[in-house]
C-alpha cells in the first residue's frame, strides 16, 4: 500500500535513511521482514521536495514509524491528488468508494486541515478551500479538538524558492486522510539548553536522536560510544531502552565533570534514566578489551574527533613526574589525581581504529554509526573508509560551512572478524606509530634548525640594538 509521507523541511538528506531504519526496526518480528521498501514522488518534482510516496505493509507500520520519527511531518492515505483543484476532484471521485465509505459515516466525527508548503494561508483562504471539496460525501459531524478522523488537504505553493528548491518543482494539490503525525516535544525535553551537564562537543540533542534511529536501538540493546564525552549520545540511547556504555581519553570528563552533582551522570539522573554500566578512562588507540573478547555490542554510535572544535588526543607524550625515573610508571601517591599525557591523534588512524574496534565487538548485523568529515565538492562515496567485516548502508550529509560537510555514516557489520583481519590491522597500526614518530622526527629537526642554525645573513634572523634576542622574519609552517 502507498502512503503519502511529508517531511519536515530540515536536515534533507537524513530524511529517507531514517524511515528506512525504522521501518528494518519494526519489521525484524515481523512476518512480512521481507517487504522490500520503495520511494517515489509526484512528477515534476525536485529530491528535496518534502512530498514522498512510500509503500509500507501496513497502517500499524507507519503509526509504529511516527512514534519514533523526527524528520516526518506526517504519514497519509492519499485519495486524490492533481495539479489543479479539477484534477484533485476527479483523482477523489475515482478513489474506491470501499476504502472511503469506513470515514464518512454518519455516526463519525471528522476534520479537515489545510497545509500549503511555501507559504502561510490566510484563514479566508483556508475556508474558500475546504468548501470546495463539497462533492465529497461526509455524513459525519464536525469536531475540531478531538476528531476520530482528520483529512488533509495539502498544496505547494508555486513561488517555491522561498523553501530553497528550485523553480521548476510543479505545483501539486493533495486530499489525504491521516494515518498519523510525529511529536517532536521530545527534542524539547532534551535540547542542550536544559542540560545539567555540557562540554564544547556536545551533540545537538536532534542528531543524537537521529543517530540512534539508524543504528536501530530499542529496549535491551547494548551501546557503546568510545568518544562519550558528556554523553549526549548514550542519553538518547537509554531513552528507547538500551544499556549503554562509555569511554573517554579524558579522565577529567568521565569521573569528575564540573563537580559531584554536573557530571556525565547527572546528566542521565537529570531524566530519570538508568545510568551506564559503566564510564571508561581508555585510548581508542589502545584499547583496554582483552583479544579474546568479540561481539559484545549491538551498536556502536559515536562522533569521533576530527578537529573541527577539538581535534584528537591519545595516550603519549608522556613526562617524567617529580619522584619518578620512568614516565610510564606513575609513583602510588600521585595516581589518584594524575592526569595522563596525551599527543596528537590523527584522523585517520582514528577511524582505523574505530572500524577495528567495531568488527571485533560489534555483534553480526550489528551497526556502527559515526559522522566523517568530507570537502564540499569532491565525490564523496570514494572517500568513505571501508572493512571488509562492514557494509555501508547510508550516508547523510551535513553541510557546516562553505568548504566542508560532515556525513553521518551507517555501516552494518555482514561478516565475521578474523584472525587475519586482526593481523592486517595491526600492521597498519604500527604503520601509523612509525608515520607518528616520523612527523615528530621531522618537526624536532625543524625546530632545531631553527634555533641552532649558524648566525649568517640568508638566516633570517636580525639583532636589533634596542633588543639583543633574535628575531625570527620568516614563516613558520
Amino acid at each position: 500500500m502507498w502512503y503519502l509521507c511529508y517531511f519536515l523541511h530540515r536536515l534533507l538528506d537524513y530524511r529517507l535513511p531514517e524511515v528506512e531504519a525504522l521501518l528494518k526496526l519494526f519489521l525484524k518480528d515481523d512476518p512480512t521482514a521481507g517487504h522490500e521498501l520503495r520511494w517515489k514522488q509526484p512528477q515534476h518534482h525536485h529530491p528535496d521536495s518534502p512530498f514522498y510516496f512510500v509503500n509500507l505493509p501496513s497502517e500499524d507500520i507507519a503509526r509504529s514509524i511516527l512514534s519514533r520519527c523526527f524528520l516526518v511531518k506526517g504519514i497519509y492515505e492519499v485519495w486524490g491528488v492533481g495539479s489543479s483543484y479539477d484534477e484533485l476532484r476527479k483523482a477523489i471521485e475515482s478513489y474506491p468508494d470501499d476504502r472511503k465509505a469506513p470515514y464518512l459515516t454518519a455516526d463519525s466525527t471528522f476534520k479537515v486541515v489545510v497545509d500549503c508548503f511555501g507559504r502561510g494561508l490566510s484563514l479566508q483562504e483556508q475556508t474558500q478551500r475546504i468548501n470546495s471539496l463539497h462533492y465529497i460525501p461526509f455524513q459525519g459531524r464536525v469536531n475540531l479538538k478531538k476528531p476520530q478522523h482528520k483529512f488533509w488537504l495539502i498544496e505547494s505553493d508555486n513561488n517555491v524558492e522561498t523553501n530553497g528548491l528550485p523553480p521548476a518543482m510543479q505545483k501539486v494539490v493533495l486530499f489525504a486522510r491521516e494515518i498519523g503525525m510525529s511529536d517532536r516535544s521530545l527534542l524539547t525535553k532534551y535540547e542542550l539548553s536544559r542540560r545539567k551537564y555540557l562540554g564544547p562537543t556536545a551533540m545537538d540533542a536532534e542528531i543524537a536522536f537521529l543517530m540512534v534511529n539508524q543504528a536501530l536501538v530499542k529496549a535491551g540493546k547494548f551501546v557503546y560510544d568510545p568518544f562519550v564525552g558528556t554523553g549526549s549520545i548514550l542519553v538518547a540511547a537509554t531513552h528507547f531502552g538500551a544499556i549503554t556504555m562509555g569511554e573517554d581519553i579524558d579522565l577529567r570528563v568521565v569521573r569528575d565533570g564540573r563537580g559531584p552533582d554536573c557530571n556525565v551522570w547527572s546528566n542521565f539522573k537529570q531524566y530519570s534514566l538508568p545510568l551506564p554500566v559503566g564510564l571508561v578512562r581508555a585510548d581508542n588507540n589502545s584499547p583496554p578489551w582483552r583479544s579474546s573478547l568479540k561481539e559484545v555490542f549491538d551498536a556502536i554510535i559515536c562522533d569521533p574527533p576530527y578537529g573541527v572544535r577539538a581535534g584528537g588526543r591519545k595516550s603519549g607524550g608522556r613526562k617524567l613526574l617529580k619522584g619518578s625515573k620512568d614516565p610510564y610508571t606513575i609513583p602510588e601517591d600521585k595516581r589518584k589525581d594524575h592526569i595522563p599525557s596525551t599527543a596528537p591523534y590523527m584522523f585517520a588512524e582514528c577511524v582505523h581504529d574505530l572500524l577495528d574496534i567495531a568488527a571485533r565487538l560489534l555483534v553480526l548485523n550489528g551497526r556502527l554509526v559515526f559522522f566523517y568529515p568530507v570537502a564540499r565538492g569532491e565525490s564523496y562515496e570514494e572517500l568513505y573508509p571501508k572493512h571488509d567485516c562492514f557494509t555501508l548502508i547510508a550516508s547523510s550529509e551535513q553541510i557546516l560551512s562553505t568548504r566542508w560537510s560532515r556525513c553521518l555514516l551507517t555501516m552494518e557489520k555482514t561478516a565475521k572478524y578474523t584472525d587475519e583481519h586482526a593481523a592486517l590491522a595491526l600492521q597498519k597500526h604500527n604503520e601509523f606509530k612509525e608515520r607518528h614518530a616520523e612527523l615528530l622526527e621531522e618537526r624536532d629537526e625543524s625546530l632545531h634548525s631553527l634555533v641552532f642554525a649558524p648566525l649568517a645573513n640568508d638566516t633570517g634572523i636580525d639583532y636589533s640594538k634596542q633588543d639583543s634576542r633574535p628575531k625570527y622574519r620568516g614563516k613558520l609552517v
